[in-house]
């Protein structure tokens, strides 16, 4: 018999059509937009959102900082087509800001950052007065610190001091913003305040509250401090959500639920007659240095200023779907090149199979980076990953095809480390695991890079150091329960993780019974 005539064409050509319908539903999937109730409308402009004046490379920790106006006058001049006012959380580099919110009729709230460093902490007092007196058509109120007590930078008493201080020389209401809980802790601080200003932020909250709850969380804490610090006025000073990021408990970022919150804050807010401040007007990468990937997505517009469909409008969790279920197909497709003919039904369905996992895997992977990612680190880390995955989907799609040519030499020269391939793969998910276990609470679940060289080296296992390879199973093993008590039962990215982790356990585990024993 020849071998065109071995070759299982129906198997072949049914799983290629189910591989190209996976990958396509899966990112057609992700893609597809959410219809909302509009909170924004161009006849309806909501009340305020936080503004601070970094471009996307920039951040208050420049030395010096120095602001760009032209930027700052295009952000006003947008923000000013949904707003009514804006935020502010310091006066420096701000000092041309008042006027050009002039020019674009808004208002602000404007901010003085108050830290433990006292001679800092008079030169933002001295210059937010000056900007008060300075600009009474546009700085209605003034916020003295923002979550200064949170930070425990200074006392209780020192801040009713600066309070009193900055009410003594200016005419416009004073406020100081915090967290809701430490206005619990500190209510010595609301007599010296015209208006209590609270942060409502349910993704962090110590019990975090998924978006079904988050909206009736905002509502509950509003209305006792409306009924436990009357007659004065409340203003919710924070509030939003993430639109990236990483599942705490049952909260989980994404645009959907960003857009959903704000809209539901909003409606419920002007229902009662609230008074609310948005946080924030745009995405801060910056934040990501110090608060992992969930701290630079929290803006109603992207770093670039564009629309991320927060406030109006049709709103999808990935815009530029098309693109990666553009990059699935063709790693698709590369893997059916590599493997080449398949010889029988079994691996006419498994390389096909292969192909649909890495389309949705390695690219998930990808975008996972590209949002997570912060500094040469973590980009060299992720790049190291994506890499090795490529090595075994080629390892992988090779074992499956007819070896012959440079498919033979290739299949041998990666054969002959598919041991080392699979340790690094095993170090990878070790390293990860102890980071969710021992410090979670800024790292993603890192689930589409361990995915392929956890299926395909249980499927297929290789011999390798037998030790090592023991050591990283049970590290993986020991952390499965320990980061889903962490994460809480209804993290379903926690279980995700956990899910491939016991597929990595598995897989080496297998390996390691292949492994011959060293001598002693």
């Amino acid at each position: 018999m020849s071998a065109t005539a071995r070759f299982p064409v129906l198997p072949y050509l049914f799983a290629c059509l189910l591989g190209v319908f996976t990958v396509a539903g899966y990112w057609y999937g992700l893609g597809q937009p959410v219809i909302l109730p509009d909170a924004a409308t161009p006849t309806h402009k909501l009340q305020c959102a936080s503004y601070t004046p970094f471009d996307k490379d920039q951040s208050p920790f420049d030395q010096p900082f120095v602001p760009r106006v032209d930027r700052m006058d295009a952000d006003l001049a947008l923000l000013a087509t949904r707003f009514e006012c804006i935020r502010t959380y310091s006066q420096t580099g701000l000092e041309a800001l008042p006027e050009l919110a002039r020019k674009h009729g808004l208002k602000i709230m404007s901010g003085a950052w108050v830290n433990g460093n006292q001679t800092d902490t008079q030169k933002e007092i001295t210059a937010l007065i000056a900007n008060a007196n300075a600009n009474p058509d546009v700085v209605s109120s003034v916020i003295v610190g923002n979550e200064t007590l949170l930070r425990k930078e200074i006392t209780a008493p020192q801040l009713v001091e600066l309070i009193n201080q900055v009410k003594s020389h200016i005419k416009q209401p004073v406020t100081y913003a915090d967290v809701w809980e430490f206005w619990q802790q500190h209510p010595e601080i609301a007599p010296a305040v015209d208006f209590i200003t609270i942060h409502l932020l349910p993704y962090w909250e110590d019990d975090p509250a998924g978006i079904d709850q988050a909206v009736k969380h905002v509502a509950q804490v509003r209305q006792e401090f409306g009924e436990k610090f009357a007659p004065k006025d409340i203003l919710i000073g924070e509030t939003g959500w993430p639109s990236e990021g990483r599942q705490r408990e049952t909260a989980l970022p994404s645009r959907v639920n960003e857009a959903k919150f704000i809209r539901g804050v909003v409606s419920l807010a002007e229902q009662n007659g609230w008074k609310y401040n948005l946080i924030e007007a745009f995405d801060q990468p910056w934040k990501r240095a110090s608060e992992g990937a969930v701290g630079g997505y929290w803006g109603l517009f992207d770093a670039d200023r564009q629309d991320k469909g927060i406030l109006a409008g049709p709103v999808t969790n990935l815009p530029h779907w098309p693109a990666w279920l553009g990059i699935g197909i063709a790693l698709f497709a590369a893997t059916l090149i590599i493997g080449g003919r398949v010889h029988n039904t079994r691996t006419a369905l498994l390389l096909p199979a292969l192909g649909a996992v890495a389309g949705c895997s390695l690219v998930a992977w990808a975008e996972l980076a590209a949002v997570t990612s912060r500094f040469a680190g973590e980009w060299t880390w992720a790049g190291l990953l994506l890499a090795l995955n490529l090595i075994v989907l080629a390892q992988g799609a090779l074992a499956l095809g007819q070896k012959e040519g440079w498919r033979q030499r290739l299949f041998n020269a990666l054969e002959r480390r598919a041991g080392w391939w699979l340790m690094a793969a095993g170090f990878a998910g070790a390293v990860m695991m102890l980071g969710l276990v021992f410090e979670p609470r800024y790292r993603s679940f890192p689930s589409a890079a361990l995915v392929l060289p956890a299926l395909i080296y249980l499927l297929r296992p290789v011999s390798g150091p037998r030790r090592e390879l023991s050591l990283l199973a049970v590290i993986i093993a020991v952390g499965v329960p320990l980061q889903l008590y962490r994460e809480g039962l209804n993290n379903q990215q926690a279980w995700a993780w956990a899910l491939v982790s016991v597929l990595m356990v598995a897989a080496l585990w297998r390996s390691v019974r292949l492994s011959p024993r060293r001598s002693s």
